[in-house]
């Protein structure tokens, strides 16, 4: 019997990428399993409808009859509590879900009876980096910041010597050195720029220096557990802040990538920081759909404060909507080769890569920390 694996469509008003492009979609279906993309799907991170025909992948228009038989459902972001109802018991979801920012959703899940893999969810080990969808579009996210950032300057990135003079190269500041903030420094580097990097993990600093910036040490060490930091006491913000704050001051651009699963975006730069910086200097906060890290970022806004422009992205991976569907779709093929074998979905839920991805199952939510939050949380009572 084969398996039958449905591609959605995206529908976020910020959301270009598409969980499936035609080329993975070929290699799945040697896994025992027909696809079938809802109808447009793929238009707008450029995956015609017909290059799908072409690679043996049909079409559907009715989301109804798609999710109807499905055994495998693809996407990107959440779906809607209302295209969860239409999947049938029993069948499998992946994409993002973000649980604690969508309970409805995950109860939906759990009533439907629905099998959930939350991509964020993917355990940050060596065996599963090529499931590790963070880390792909993380990437891409991280090469894109600083090419953002240029198009609000009043400055080139490099030095440039010209017959009347020579133009000095800016200087870049990045902080946060996760993926996308290492990716970021490699990316500004590349342009010429003069780079230097920041995190609260003293052991980043041989990666920065690796694509070639200047580590900026302040003295303190937060790491934390699973690869992220933990938070600053007060005193260590303090003597952070003051080691920090000449090197904000002399950024021509600065992108902070600083960020705590399930939790407000740290903050790294405050409003007299900004103040102090150059007039035309740019700040390109990727924490903004989680806050911000620099006070005052409004999530999917350019806006001035003081001499600074100020910008926050929501959704940059897609911005590159082509290569993030690209790196998505082999995240996802790497996880299903884990669980489909010969045309049957056969997950081993003993197995450490697919229990910790595991939100929902046969009617219950299995992650204990998303279970507990979910299931504690107050019920409002009708008025």
């Amino acid at each position: 019997m084969t398996l039958k694996i449905a591609i959605l469509k995206e529908t976020a008003a910020d959301e270009r990428r598409v969980a499936m492009i035609p080329s993975v979609a070929q290699r799945i279906a040697k896994l025992g399993a027909s696809l079938v993309l809802e109808q447009g799907g793929g238009a707008a991170a450029t995956y015609t409808d017909a290059a799908y025909t072409q690679a043996g992948i049909t079409t559907e228009a009715d989301q109804q009859k798609l999710l109807g038989d499905a055994d495998i459902v693809l996407a990107v972001q959440p779906p809607s509590v209302d295209t969860v109802k239409k999947m049938k018991p029993g069948s499998l979801l992946v994409s993002f879900i973000y649980a604690k920012t969508q309970p409805d959703l995950v109860k939906a899940l759990r009533d439907g009876k629905i099998t959930t893999f939350a991509m964020e969810l993917i355990p940050r080990i060596s065996r599963a980096q090529a499931m590790d969808a963070l880390s792909s579009q993380a990437a891409l996210a991280g090469y894109y910041a600083p090419l953002l950032g240029c198009v609000h300057m009043q400055k080139i990135l490099p030095m440039m010597t010209t017959a009347v003079g020579s133009l000095r190269a800016a200087r870049v500041l990045v902080m946060g050195l996760g993926v996308a903030g290492l990716q970021a420094l490699a990316t500004a580097h590349r342009l010429g720029a003069v780079c230097e990097g920041y995190d609260v993990r003293p052991e980043t600093k041989e990666e920065a220096e690796s694509v070639g910036a200047r580590f900026v040490d302040t003295g303190v060490d937060a790491r934390g557990a699973g690869g992220y930091a933990r938070e600053l006491t007060p005193e260590e913000k303090t003597k952070v802040r003051a080691a920090l704050s000449q090197h904000i001051a002399q950024a021509d651009l600065i992108i902070t990538t600083a960020a705590v699963p399930g939790k407000h975006a740290p903050r790294l730069i405050d409003a007299d920081q900004l103040a102090a910086m150059k007039e035309g200097s740019v700040v390109v906060d990727m924490g903004a759909p989680n806050g911000g890290n620099c006070e005052g970022t409004k999530a999917g806004e350019i806006i001035k404060v003081g001499p600074v422009t100020l910008v926050g992205p929501t959704n940059l991976p897609s911005c590159l909507a082509a290569q993030a569907s690209e790196l998505y779709a082999k995240n996802i093929y790497n996880l299903l080769e884990q669980v489909v074998h010969d045309g049957t979905l056969k997950p081993d839920f003993t197995d450490d890569v697919i229990k910790g991805t595991t939100l929902t199952h046969d009617g219950a939510i299995t992650n204990d920390a998303i279970k507990q939050f979910i299931e504690s949380a107050p019920v409002e009572k009708a008025s």
